[in-house]
């Protein structure tokens, strides 16, 4: 299998640098003091840029605590992931707290507090499915809309309540380009739509791969609006303006590492020192910096979780 050929050429390579280091100096240790050896992962991840990093991130770490690792990073979307986490098809990837409470749980209304949401996802999670969640991240990659910034200006829009007037005032002007999970999702545009009190067009709404939306929105072809992450470094890097979610509907994501309460029992103590540290460091301005190197740089994404981990001391 592909995922499996790179596991084993990195483990290799591992190897190899760790051969020369006990030749060179008595004997040679990576800078995690965390001892996987003997263990077996499989990582997974949604499509998105963030979620690839945030793969890749988890699978270097792993593999430089000495566990053997399966690439499966790049799945579809949520309901793929989270299949592939229920049948064992992957051992663990990085959930949103958002996402599990209101797409994967069911709830209507999301919890306004951070740490309460996450607190309530993890804990519903566990009891209904087996499934644990380790220490969130502190960013919020949540939903957004956004426009290309001189037709910000040229209609005069700055939060989604505007956009009530737009659809009213004008119709042709309301175009959206989105992805086909964020139409069918509660906490997508048809509950944003239902919070505000406006609907699109249903002519006005093109679907589209998460990926290409943010240079459809920059072209303004077929649309003015384009759903994006708000933590996506092709924001700043195409000058879009992101609407102001004024009335505060799309939920707090904060990601997490999530996984079967059978893993966490086996390897807990040893992932929980891995990657509360790593949790901790992933804010805002680190993540965007992360995707910008992927989306705007063309850097790839395990080169770039590589760079990351090596600067900030997790691996050796």
């Amino acid at each position: 299998m592909w995922g499996k050929s790179k596991a084993v050429i990195r483990a290799m390579l591992l190897l190899a640098v760790l051969a020369v280091a006990a030749m060179g100096c008595g004997g040679g240790s990576s800078s995690s003091s965390t001892d996987l050896s003997g263990a077996d992962f499989t990582v997974g991840s949604k499509e998105f840029t963030e979620s690839q990093n945030l793969g890749y991130i988890t699978l270097l770490a792993l593999e430089d605590a000495g566990a053997t690792v399966e690439d499966q990073i790049g799945l579809a979307g949520t309901a793929a992931t989270r299949e592939a986490l229920e049948s064992g098809d992957i051992d663990m990837y990085w959930e949103y707290t958002g996402t599990i409470w209101i797409d994967l749980l069911g709830h209507t209304k999301p919890i306004p507090d951070s740490k309460k949401q996450y607190e309530a996802a993890a804990k519903e999670d566990l009891e209904k499915n087996g499934l644990k969640l380790l220490e969130p991240a502190k960013f919020n990659n949540t939903y957004g809309l956004a426009i290309r910034k001189e037709e910000q200006k040229k209609l005069g829009v700055t939060k989604l309540s505007d956009l009530k007037g737009l659809v009213e005032d004008k119709p042709d002007e309301a175009t959206v380009c989105v992805a086909s999970e964020f139409v069918s999702r509660d906490d997508g545009l048809p509950g944003m739509e239902k919070a505000y009190g406006f609907e699109f067009p249903k002519e006005n709404i093109s679907l589209f791969d998460a990926g290409v939306i943010y240079d459809r929105t920059d072209k303004g072809d077929p649309c003015n609006f384009g759903e994006v992450f708000t933590t996506d470094g092709r924001i700043g890097g195409l000058g879009l303006y992101p609407l102001q979610d004024d009335k505060h509907f799309f939920p707090i994501y904060n990601p997490a590492l999530e996984m079967h309460e059978t893993t966490y029992k086996k390897y807990g103590k040893q992932l929980d020192k891995i990657f509360t540290p790593i949790a901790k460091a992933l804010d805002t301005k680190t993540i965007q910096e992360l995707n910008t190197k992927v989306d705007v740089e063309g850097i790839p994404a395990e080169d770039v979780a590589q760079e990351w981990l090596e600067k900030e001391g997790f691996v050796g």
